[in-house]
């Protein structure tokens, strides 16, 4: 059978199902094939925080969101165009964020009776016309699957598992994925069971066959690929971006590395990926609770490795003593908090970013630290980097701030040259450094970075004193002296307000430069807001950006960007944390935006808060 091919310029899936139906798989799998044929993309799994759900019911609802296009994307996408929900459950909780019109391929199979109920379905929506606004396409997925694998020797249970790999084979067909990766990773994941690697592997075709011959499509879609610059990419995660991150600025400062970590969501997969890289150095440590893997990785870092913490806004709570530590003794130790919702427990697999103050201010006294916040899940990779570098050069704890969204989201990465990674190799203390060219002194500074020597224990000459008692400047020894107290609390105060200088100036967008309102973000509101902005410029509309990677020490020139214009929107995943310290330093009116609901904002709505700021001028 012939059909229509059509062209498109993006398309918007949502693979959405009971937390058992493999709906990340298929999703991570649509993707792969996504990046090979050459779209741009972007992803937003979502998934339950319960490790198993009842089955069927809305808590249980697993989903996971796709944006490809044939040119730059921003976003994973305001709104699904396809849902493709395998039972009622998924089609409730998904139905309200899907526009008029949008398609829908509903696994009929299990709109049965009971499972109906489950989710307050008196008949099917299928039968009636309460979905009358969308297209809906009823393939009975399941028992397709079960009569693609009557030949296997499998129970009926284990052939219906297949259904995920029947749907993916389906949508590769209706939006022309290439299958032959597809098939190579099935091979490889059952290689010690060949049996279920055919299986799966001839629903999968069944799915790209049923689309071929069946008369409920009869058109399928092409997406060309976008044009994006030479080189080479892969598509890349946040929590694996940060990993390779920190395997590349532990070879670039010549340092082994060390990440001391608890396993907590959404940070447990950095530590996942570091340990497949012993070959590279890295140790990885898996301890019994969070205080115990902090005070590991600052024990690594006095020992001369780079020494890494991962975490989630809980653990940083309970980080925060050892963080301190680091502060007092002077030594680099790089904290990631992957910021998910809370308080406490909170909503585990959901997106955040209100950890902020805690990261400025989350210990006792005075003990400030760098703050780093990746903006896209490739960026991930180069604010690794760069919170290393700063560590290292300026011998201080650096918190580096990504969270869930970008943590589990996924977009084509460029693979960096090695040779333009910035060295960020550094030099132990060697011998005595004191004008008597005898004594050793570890807190004699450096003139220009206010940092301390790094003493390796052990060497001959350099014994100094370490622990959480104040220094005395210069000899390291306890000092209860309030004058010396009062000098030391402001050199590392000052030693951090000096990496201003020493981090790039912030850059403003304003294409005309003309406009009278500035849109500032950080962290991982980058996307969409610049998505927004892109969507008011589109329509006529005059408005600046902004974007703060680094958020505390601010870039020199924050206060000249903010007065510069009329007014600052400052959208934020959190009641306004930035916008606070915004306006108590720099006295400027910020325009706070907020909204706290576990979910990226999306383009559409921030488009419509920055268009009534543009019209309120």
């Amino acid at each position: 059978m012939t059909k229509q091919v059509q062209q498109l310029e993006r398309v918007i899936i949502r693979f959405a199902g009971d937390s058992g139906d493999g709906m990340q798989l298929t999703g991570d799998r649509f993707t792969a094939g996504t990046a090979e044929f050459g779209n741009d993309l972007s992803t937003l799994p979502n998934f339950p925080a319960e490790i198993r759900a009842p089955a069927g019911t809305l808590p249980g609802v697993s989903s996971f969101q796709l944006h490809f296009a044939d040119h730059d994307i921003l976003t994973p996408g305001d709104a699904p165009n396809v849902l493709v929900a395998m039972n009622p459950a998924a089609l409730k909780a998904n139905l309200s964020d899907l526009p008029r019109g949008a398609d829908i391929i509903a696994n009929t199979d299990e709109f049965t009776k009971r499972n109906l109920q489950k989710v307050g379905y008196a008949v099917s929506p299928l039968e009636d016309d309460s979905l009358a606004a969308w297209r809906i396409h009823s393939v009975p997925l399941t028992s397709l699957t079960v009569k693609a694998l009557e030949g296997f020797a499998l129970s009926k249970k284990d052939a219906e598992r297949s259904k995920n790999m029947f749907a993916l084979g389906l949508l590769s067909w209706l939006y022309h994925r290439p299958t032959e990766a597809t098939i190579q990773f099935l091979e490889t994941k059952f290689a010690k069971k060949p049996d279920i690697a055919k299986a799966n592997i001839a629903a999968f075709q069944a799915g790209w066959n049923y689309g071929e011959t069946t008369e409920s499509f009869s058109v399928s879609y092409e997406v060309k690929p976008a044009k994006l610059a030479p080189g080479v990419y892969r598509n890349i995660s946040g929590n694996q971006a940060l990993a390779y991150g920190l395997i590349a600025a532990s070879v670039q400062s010549k340092l082994p590395l060390f990440l001391g970590s608890y396993p907590i969501t959404p940070a447990s997969d950095i530590l996942h990926e570091l340990s497949k890289h012993k070959r590279f150095g890295i140790r990885t440590f898996q301890a019994e609770d969070e205080i115990a893997g902090v005070g590991a990785a600052l024990g690594a870092s006095f020992g001369g490795a780079l020494g890494i913490t991962t975490t989630s806004g809980p653990g940083v709570a309970l980080k925060a003593e050892t963080v301190g530590l680091a502060v007092t003794t002077e030594l680099p130790l790089i904290v990631v908090d992957v910021q998910r919702a809370g308080p406490s427990t909170g909503m585990p697999t959901k997106t955040e970013q209100t950890d902020l103050l805690m990261a400025m201010y989350g210990r006792n006294g005075e003990s400030p630290l760098p703050i780093i916040a990746p903006s896209t899940p490739s960026d991930c990779f180069d604010a690794a980097v760069e919170a290393a570098r700063i560590a290292v050069k300026y011998r201080t704890p650096v918190m580096l701030l990504s969270d869930g969204y970008l943590a589990n989201g996924s977009e084509p990465w460029k693979v960096p040259d090695a040779a333009d990674l910035p060295d960020i190799s550094t030099e132990f203390a060697s011998g005595p450094n004191a004008e008597d060219g005898v004594t050793f002194l570890p807190f004699k500074r450096d003139s220009e970075t206010l940092a301390r020597p790094w003493a390796i224990p052990g060497t001959a000459g350099l014994e100094h004193r370490i622990g959480g008692i104040e220094k005395a400047e210069g000899t390291g020894n306890i000092s209860y002296d309030p004058d010396n107290h009062d000098r030391m609390v402001r050199i590392r105060q000052a030693k951090i307000d000096g990496i201003a200088h020493d981090i790039p100036a912030l850059e403003v967008d304003d294409p005309d430069g003309d406009a009278r309102v500035l849109v500032l973000g950080w962290g991982s509101t980058y996307g969409p807001i610049a998505a927004a902005v892109r969507r008011i410029r589109k329509a006529g509309g005059k408005v600046a950006q902004a974007h703060l990677r680094h958020v505390n020490p601010l870039p020199a020139n924050t206060g000249e960007v903010l007065r510069a214009y009329d007014k600052v929107l400052l959208p934020e995943i959190n009641l306004g944390q930035l916008a606070l310290l915004l306006r108590a330093r720099f006295l400027v009116d910020i325009i706070s935006y907020n909204r706290v609901r576990g979910l990226p904002f999306k383009a559409e709505e921030l488009a419509g808060v920055i268009q009534d700021v543009i019209d309120s001028e």
